[in-house]
């Protein structure tokens, strides 16, 4: 199966904070990859935005949720977005959470007829990645995709994830951020983000395989913001991101927390700059 290079270090942001000059700022830092999150509607408009804005960098989604998009639409979108800007558009694809969607049925199922449905339009299994926490889809992300994109995991998940995985599938984990050398400041911007995941049991399940038990009460304790959230200088989240390369993912899109509006330039450059 051929993979899209999306080199070893890349962004996540919400599709609504995003835009095409942060886009080409962030190829221009060297940047691999930037992953559109925030379930993006299924034209993928952003996507194509993004891709017309650059020449290099690949833009992908982080993620396309399931239930709120047919696969024959992003199915549709997938094939205009290659054609138009050859092969740098990566489809990532998720189940999102059962307590935003009424309808909410059997996840794994619903991934696979999902998945189905993507080779029924001819979406290659190499031009898409899948949202994987646990172990039983990271299995399947190895078998029916280019490989899988955990959101909010820890270096150790990483290792895991390798392990389910096995050699070869891409393992792409996102990794947050707070450049700031005051960890009671860092921790608050952290634990601030942090509160609306811990309602989410799929992610509250998450941090329990990790041994974080008793840590998901009241906000997340301070052991679970710091194995999240990396914080401190620009050092300290190279020493994160690398910790998750040395633990078997290929990429890994950070992602910068700000207090709100501020400009995630500076933050982006840091770590680039770090880890070059």
């Amino acid at each position: 199966m051929t993979k899209i290079n999306v080199g070893r270090l890349g962004i996540w942001r919400p599709w609504s904070l995003l835009d095409p000059g942060l886009a080409k700022d962030v190829e221009d830092l060297g940047y691999g990859a930037v992953w559109i999150g925030g379930s993006p509607t299924g034209d993928l408009g952003i996507a194509d935005r993004l891709l017309a804005a650059t020449d290099r960098i690949v833009i992908a989604t982080g993620i396309v949720n399931m239930w709120n998009t047919p696969a024959a639409e992003v199915a549709a979108s997938y094939h205009r977005l290659n054609e138009a800007h050859g092969g740098r558009f990566l489809l990532g694809v998720g189940i999102g959470h059962p307590e935003a969607t009424q309808e909410y049925r059997s996840p794994y199922e619903t991934i696979v007829r999902y998945l189905d449905d993507l080779d029924a339009a001819k979406v290659p299994a190499g031009g898409r990645a899948l949202a994987a926490l646990g172990p039983k889809v990271l299995r399947l992300a190895a078998e029916r995709t280019a490989g899988a994109h955990p959101y909010l995991t820890t270096p150790e998940h990483t290792r895991q994830a390798r392990e389910a995985l096995g050699d070869g599938p891409l393992l792409a984990p996102e990794q947050k951020f707070v450049l700031d050398p005051d960890p009671g400041r860092a921790r608050a911007l952290g634990r601030d983000m942090l509160g609306r995941y811990l309602a989410l049991g799929n992610y509250v399940a998450s941090f329990k395989r990790l041994g974080f038990t008793d840590d998901v009460a009241g906000g997340g304790s301070d052991a679970l913001v710091d194995a999240l959230i990396a914080h401190g200088d620009a050092a300290a989240v190279a020493a994160r991101v690398s910790a998750h390369l040395d633990a078997g993912a290929d990429h890994v899109a950070v992602q910068v927390l700000t207090e709100r509006d501020a400009d995630p330039r500076p933050g982006l450059r840091a770590v680039a700059e770090a880890l070059r």
